[in-house]
């Protein structure tokens, strides 16, 4: 039975006879996968890292609210903890993700009823405002502060009352992701930021 031959496969997925790949390419391919398979293995073992230091500020978190009677938990805010020194700062921040169901689009039309109707003054602002709220970027992406942004704007219009609230209750929340970021006061007194994106290093 006949060795069969060794083979690399090339950004085509055609099989290329490994005597046929030149010393330079095996190196790079060789020297990418090294690295890579290196950042995985970090990654893992940053996923494990983050996951220590959730569970160990929510056992404090946990221990701190059962002094009062409470359980911690159930809370959208924002956690901010601090050494004794105040040398140190924790912050853990919730960013949840907003989308906007279909009543965004009866928000959208009630609101050009409303410039339409206004259009006999000096609303041109306005419009110009609106539109940029509603821009839809080339990946079909919405900006939603400028969309709730507009709920602050001081418009006494039924209409545009209707259309705010239209908005409000077409928010819809599709998940959440806790950021646990840690700070080092340094001699000027400000908070520097523990860098842990490799990038940052």
């Amino acid at each position: 039975m006949s060795k069969s031959k060794e083979f690399m496969t090339n950004t085509q997925g055609h099989q290329v006879p490994l005597d046929l790949v030149t010393d330079i390419d095996k190196l790079r391919d060789e020297t990418v996968r090294s690295i890579s398979g290196k950042a995985l293995k970090m990654r893992e073992q940053l996923a494990s890292f983050k996951q220590e230091l959730r569970d160990e500020l929510f056992t404090y978190l946990q221990l701190s609210s059962e002094r009062y009677g409470k359980t911690y938990g159930g809370k959208k805010g924002n956690v901010s903890l601090m050494s004794f020194d105040g040398s140190i700062k924790l912050m853990l921040s919730v960013n949840e993700n907003i989308v906007f169901d279909e009543r965004l689009q009866i928000a959208k039309n009630i609101i050009d009823d409303c410039i339409n109707k206004w259009s006999k003054g000096s609303r041109s602002e306005i419009r110009a405002l609106v539109n940029n709220a509603f821009y839809v970027d080339k990946a079909g992406n919405i900006n939603t502060a400028r969309i709730l942004g507009l709920r602050r704007l001081d418009i006494t219009d039924p209409d545009w009352k209707k259309a705010m609230e239209a908005i409000t209750e077409s928010i819809q929340v599709s998940g959440s992701k806790e950021y646990l970021r840690v700070y080092i006061r340094e001699e000027t007194g400000e908070y520097k930021q523990v860098p842990l994106d490799i990038a940052a290093l």
